[in-house]
């Protein structure tokens, strides 16, 4: 788990540096085998969307990790980025409030980014 962990906080640093709101981050590994952890986060508008999209991507490549799966695309509010261990939530703010995943994922453990 010190990979995924690792990750997490690979892709918390990308979304925090394209001025993420509410980064949270929470802990599935006892409670699913989808992933270890969901990282959560929204923009502003859907640049900023397409920007930390883009940074978690460019900030996992460059230490070999590659998306299994991204699902959304440029004009999307919500895209998904599967990376095996590490799941990335990215949504515009009215999305991440109507799909509220924080509630339906309220059995992992949340966690903050000093934690990682």
């Amino acid at each position: 788990m010190t990979e995924s962990r690792e990750l997490a906080k690979a892709a918390c640093n990308a979304l925090n540096d394209k001025k993420a709101e509410d980064i949270r981050i929470i802990d599935i590994s006892e409670i699913s085998v989808l992933a270890d952890y969901f990282i959560i986060a929204n923009g502003m508008n859907p640049n900023q969307i397409q920007a930390m999209v883009d940074a978690v991507e460019e900030s996992l490549s460059k230490i070999g990790h590659s998306a299994k799966q991204i699902e959304g695309n440029r004009q999307s509010s919500w895209v998904l980025m599967d990376y095996g261990d590490i799941i990335v939530h990215v949504f515009s703010r009215e999305d991440r409030l109507f799909y509220d995943l924080e509630r339906i994922w309220r059995d992992g453990k949340a966690l903050d980014m000093d934690a990682l």
